[in-house]
């Protein structure tokens, strides 16, 4: 670090000697509209390295020649040259750039301004992502974006689950891409979303298919922030706070609890009864708590027009809302880029990130929700509160679960990118970069000897011990030329890619470690004879050629084309490379001459692409027979003569190739009323062909089980939405008002098997909860209908279920033979939202701001698969107690509190509306004015209240509507971890 704040010095030093003959020029700049000081607008001497950045008051000085320039430039302004003319004062006047038509946005192996994309591009830019709390960068963008799902879980530095214009696969991985400065990154956990200048979401094929394989779920790209030229800038960004659970699921309290059980133990005829006067435990208030959170962040930007830098570090502590539950991370980013020469740039960009995080046991939240609450946390003794003692069933004690565990999570990653870029022949462009992604993690778990409860208890302690390496890397070599002749402008993109990312996974385990601290938890202090090892890895490798066209006529006529040539070693030789082309086309109607003399649309384009992806994101060596030595297999040829024998554990599918997308967008974007109201819309129907999915394999072949294969198609249609008004209103009152909306129909179009694929568990194992067949969407729910529940006796006798009794559902009998059976069984829900939609909103009065966002799903139904955890007696929703049967017309919705035998099967009452609304931040923030901080030389001083899901409106009956899972086992509900309402107060300082 000293070494680049010396070559820093030393530029600055060099160009200062260089500009002794300039004169001094100085001046202020200000907005056009308001006439406010702008403060840090960069300042530069055109052609040379020389520049400066304004003050709080907006005033600058300069060393230029009396007959050169200077350039003015600011984010959200557009840029003006200013020639100097002899002048030693020169005030400018900066006009706000309103229209997002001529925004750069970022597109796969380069930039384009907004007007010239012909795909379907969304850019969220960086400092809207700070204006969030969310600690991972994904989340911050819920709700912001047309038709991306964001699922987020609450545990502390989980990933959001993110879904882009629906599911197209059932078993290839369905997350998108994600592309941070160039490099490929399985996620953004490891990044502060402070150091990212904008992330860009390349939602249909033809924008995306420049990724080829990579992009089947489409594309995340990241900028993270660059130094800009001019004088050094300091920001510190930090806040502190708390997080609460929000719709805490409320269970039957002790006396609740023994009614319920005592209504269960009379129709099942068992003399036992409970009290209703034991003491109560609340499990949950046991097990949750108010969590802690801080986050700090310092960064320096700043160089000249040789060399600009940017590095920052920063700090995360979160604790989890269950106990013992904590995440730290701590982040470290540097950037620079070189200008050797006018022709010749290089750089690089480096993040490391150290995390640590102490687990919980998976269970405890299923603890929580099943441990009877007349189960003591202690008893008079002291020692656990033991379920034997009450002789209800083996349940667990959840704090005894909490204290008993131990583990601890680490891992260290490093991201970077170095490139070298040469400008030659004035219009060609070459550009070399290489990407690596490196990856450390281990964790330590240790389970002592001991015996905390009749079921909690180990005779021998148990140390395991997990070390993982992954590593990638990704060169990348492309040629670039730009040109433009007359009416004709187009760019031309070459390509050539390579990667390679292989993991390590080595996990051991041995008995009879001594509990006496850390410092003890060695295999060589166990009992040797109990040490096992498992060793498991992988390593693929990608090759893929590319290009790309970028056309544009007279501005309004727009054409990009694509195709890329992509090869993996996932797939047999035989199939292991192919073709994905794509074509945009775009229509900028507002440069017609019939358009000219109109000024009630200020920028009108239409546009329409086709493209094909592939979906590389399957296991390696699916292809390959693998056999288990290890089964004792003898088998016997000729006169007794013995030979080892091993069995097949995997199906080999004779034919196996990519997952395939195609993808048909419209959409017209518009620019209207004065630059204020932009609107955009799309219409895609995205069809995924050849999607791998396990069969059923023939015992004629041998051994059973199932086989991969590509033997389904999907498709996903849908219209997304999107309007945004900005104005000003006066000059110290500025708004902006977003809202967007979209639609997905998901269905499945063809199975090549015979019998239907099923999916998810749900309640009593074993019980399958979903279904993937033509002409329904992806994972739907799949049981009996409820017809109500049965109140006596005699509504049985004759009934199509003649071993059902009173209390028990009755099941629709769907096809009439008098018999409710498998044959019955029927469509309950859809995991998959027809509708999610967003509104983002933002107010500037004076110093205060104010920011808004609202996000919600609904057309979408949850699994509550937690009703059906029925073993024997566990605890029941209060929403049971004060709704279930427990008598003749007491209740025809929900059964008695026997909730056993056919009421366990799946069917519509586990189903629930997943439907909800939220508050998702809520920020109020004021900034100093600049009299007071210019005095203490700071720029400006924001200070700042936040609430982010202080709010959630929602029927279902659990912590949370928001659900993920695979797609064929989305939206079932078996303990999730509960998300949290964050609450902090925090402040930003530029100096």
């Amino acid at each position: 670090m000293k070494k680049h704040f010396l070559l820093v010095w030393c530029l600055f030093s060099v160009h200062l000697l260089l500009a002794q003959d300039a004169v001094p020029i100085s001046g202020r700049v200000t907005d056009a509209k308001t006439s406010e000081a702008l403060i840090a607008v960069s300042v530069l001497v055109k052609g040379t390295s020389s520049g400066a950045q304004t003050d709080v008051d907006g005033n600058f000085t300069v060393n230029a020649p009396a007959n050169g320039s200077l350039v003015f430039s600011y984010i959200g302004y557009q840029d003006q040259e200013v020639a100097i003319n002899n002048r030693t004062t020169i005030n400018v006047q900066l006009t706000t750039d309103a229209n997002q038509l001529n925004e750069v946005v970022v597109v796969g192996y380069g930039s384009q301004q907004k007007r010239d994309v012909t795909g379907s591009i969304t850019s969220v830019k960086g400092d809207e992502l700070v204006k969030q709390s969310s600690q991972n960068p994904v989340s911050s963008i819920q709700g912001r974006v047309a038709g991306v799902q964001i699922t987020n879980a609450g545990s502390p530095g989980s990933s959001p689950q993110v879904r882009i214009r629906g599911v197209g696969s059932a078993q290839g991985g369905v997350e998108p891409l994600y592309v941070v400065d160039g490099t490929f990154v399985p996620d953004l956990s490891f990044l502060n979303p402070a150091d990212i200048e904008s992330m860009e979401v390349l939602k249909d094929a033809s924008s995306a298919s420049i990724y080829g394989v990579r992009a089947a779920n489409g594309v995340v790209l990241v900028t993270t922030r660059k130094g800009k030229a001019g004088t050094p800038r300091i920001n510190y960004n930090g806040f502190a706070g708390v997080q609460r659970v929000t719709n805490r699921l409320k269970m039957a309290n002790a006396q609740e609890y023994a009614t319920l059980v005592n209504e269960k133990f009379e129709s099942i005829e068992e003399p036992r009864r409970l009290p209703l006067n034991s003491p109560s435990t609340d499990w949950y208030d046991q097990v949750l708590r108010t969590a802690q959170i801080h986050n700090h962040q310092l960064s320096m930007s700043g160089g000249t027009e040789r060399i600009t830098y940017n590095f920052s570090g920063s700090y995360l502590n979160q604790q989890g809302i269950v106990k013992k539950n904590d995440f730290e991370r701590i982040t470290a980013r540097l950037q620079t880029d070189f200008k050797v020469t006018n022709n010749i740039k290089v750089g690089y960009n480096a993040i490391f990130s150290n995390i640590k995080t102490d687990t919980i046991p998976t269970g405890v939240l299923y603890q929580s929700y099943v441990a009877p609450p007349i189960l003591p946390v202690r008893e008079a003794s002291g020692r656990y509160g033991d379920p034997a003692n009450i002789n209800l069933g083996n349940f667990s004690n959840p704090q005894a679960s909490l204290d008993w565990f131990n583990q601890v999570n680490r891992s260290q990653r490093l991201t970077g990118n170095v490139f070298g870029e040469v400008t030659f022949l004035k219009d060609f462009i070459f550009r070399t970069s290489l990407g690596l992604n490196y990856n450390l993690s281990e964790y330590r778990n240790y389970r002592s000897q001991d015996s905390l409860t009749s079921v909690q208890f180990a005779e021998r302690s148990l140390l395991t011990k997990s070390n993982y390496k992954g590593n990638s890397w990704l060169w990348e070599n492309t040629l670039t030329y730009n040109k433009e002749i007359g009416d004709n402008r187009f760019t031309v993109l070459l390509g050539i890619s390579s990667q390679r990312d292989r993991w390590e996974e080595l996990i051991g385990t041995i008995n009879d470690v001594p509990n006496n601290s850390e410092a003890s938890y060695y295999f060589s202090l166990g009992d040797q004879s109990t040490a096992r090892i498992q060793n498991t890895g992988d390593l693929f490798t990608f090759a893929s050629y590319f290009g790309r066209i970028n056309y544009s006529f007279r501005n309004k006529y727009l054409l990009t084309t694509s195709l890329r040539y992509d090869g993996s070693s996932k797939f047999p030789k035989a199939n292991r490379f192919d073709i994905f082309p794509s074509v945009g086309l775009g229509w900028m109607v507002t440069e017609e001459s019939f358009m000219k003399n109109q000024t009630a649309i200020n920028n009108l384009k239409i546009r329409a692409s086709w493209g094909k992806l592939g979906n590389s994101n399957i296991p390696s060596n699916v292809f390959n027979q693998t056999i288990d030595l290890g089964s004792n297999l003898i088998a016997f040829f000729g006169p007794g003569i013995p030979y080892t024998g091993g069995s097949r554990t995997q199906r080999v599918s004779p034919i196996l190739f990519w997952e395939v997308v195609k993808e048909t967008d419209l959409g017209f974007e518009m620019v209207t009323l004065n630059n204020r109201l932009t609107i955009e819309a799309d219409w895609y129907d995205k069809r995924t062909e050849d999607a791998i999915f396990d069969v059923p394999a023939l015992g004629s072949i041998g051994q059973g089980g199932t086989i991969k294969s590509n033997n389904a198609s999907f498709k996903n249609t849908g219209v997304e939405f999107a309007a945004n008004w900005n104005t000003e209103a006066t000059s110290n009152f500025r708004y902006n008002v977003g809202f967007n909306v979209a639609y997905n129909q998901n269905e499945v179009t063809d199975v090549n098997t015979l019998t239907s694929q099923r999916g998810g568990s749900g309640g009593v194992a074993g019980n399958f909860t979903t279904i993937s067949r033509v002409g329904d969407p992806i994972g739907t729910f799949y049981g009996f209908v409820v017809d109500g529940v049965y109140q006596t006796e005699q509504e049985i006798t004759g009934s199509a279920q003649p071993g059902a009794k009173p209390g028990d559902f009755r099941y629709r009998d769907i096809n009439n033979d008098k018999v409710v059976d498998s044959r019955d069984l029927t469509i309950t829900g859809n995991p998959n939202p027809r509708f999610i939609y967003g509104i983002n909103s933002g107010f500037n009065f004076y110093n205060f701001d104010l920011q808004l966002d609202i996000q919600g799903v609904a057309g979408v139904e949850i699994y509550n698969a937690n009703k059906g955890n029925r073993f024997g007696n566990e605890n029941y929703t209060q929403d049971f107690f004060d709704n279930r049967w427990h008598g003749v017309n007491t209740s025809n919705s929900y059964p008695s509190a026997d909730l056993s035998g056919v009421n366990l099967d799946p069917n519509s009452w586990y189903v629930e509306n997943g439907d909800y609304i939220r508050i998702r931040n809520l920020q109020v923030g004021y900034t100093l004015p600049t009299n007071l901080t210019g005095k203490w030389k700071i720029q400006t001083i924001r200070f700042y209240a936040n609430a982010q899901n202080p709010i959630t409106i929602f029927k279902y009956n659990g912590f949370t509507p928001e659900v993920g899972g695979r797609p064929t086992n989305a939206g079932i509900d078996l303990n999730v971890y509960p998300l949290s309402a964050t609450y902090n107060f925090g402040v930003n300082v530029n100096f």
